[in-house]
């Protein structure tokens, strides 16, 4: 017959249980053996606070890209300071760089209309910088700019008026 062995609870200390530290218990043997605390990354209030500024990380990217057009719906603070933006119709555009040297048209095989607007700024005889806006069903969807190679410019005559450049000097 065997005897039935009592069950009882490990000794804990109460100061190390109420410091959140590690706690000794005793194994079968009847030696204290001590439990080591959790790294501080892997404790739950932590891992959902990384994971929190994560998320909303994550949003401010996918945000970032309509905040513009949320202030300023109308694009009228763009077009006055002659910027453009994507989502800006023709109209906008025109109000805001004027109509541009050359137009390309063409069609895809979808049947939407899609428009190429090159604009060309020169500084002089042998400097020009191209401008390019892509537009799809009179929206804008991109561009770029090309400038020249050259970006520094001799210092003007002392008893000339200074050069006004009226087309903005970065994309949009």
């Amino acid at each position: 017959m065997n005897p039935e062995v009592p069950l009882r609870s490990p000794p804990v200390s109460p100061n190390s249980a109420s410091a959140g530290f590690s706690t000794t218990i005793t194994n079968e043997s009847g030696e204290p053996s001590r439990l080591e605390p959790k790294p501080f990354l892997c404790r739950r209030p932590v891992r959902l606070t990384i994971y929190a500024c994560f998320v909303l990380f994550f949003v401010l990217m996918l945000g970032w890209r309509f905040l513009p057009q949320l202030l300023d719906p109308t694009f009228e603070k763009h077009i006055q300071s002659k910027r453009v933006m994507v989502g800006m119709n023709r109209q906008q555009v025109l109000q805001a760089w004027g109509s541009p040297n050359t137009i390309n048209v063409s069609h895809t095989k979808d049947g939407l209309r899609r428009e190429e607007w090159i604009f060309e700024d020169w500084e002089s005889a042998a400097i020009v910088k191209h401008r390019y806006l892509y537009f799809e069903e009179g929206i804008l969807t991109g561009g770029w700019y090309h400038g020249s190679s050259e970006r520094s410019f001799p210092p003007p005559p002392a008893g000339s008026p200074p050069k006004r450049n009226t087309a903005p000097d970065r994309p949009f």
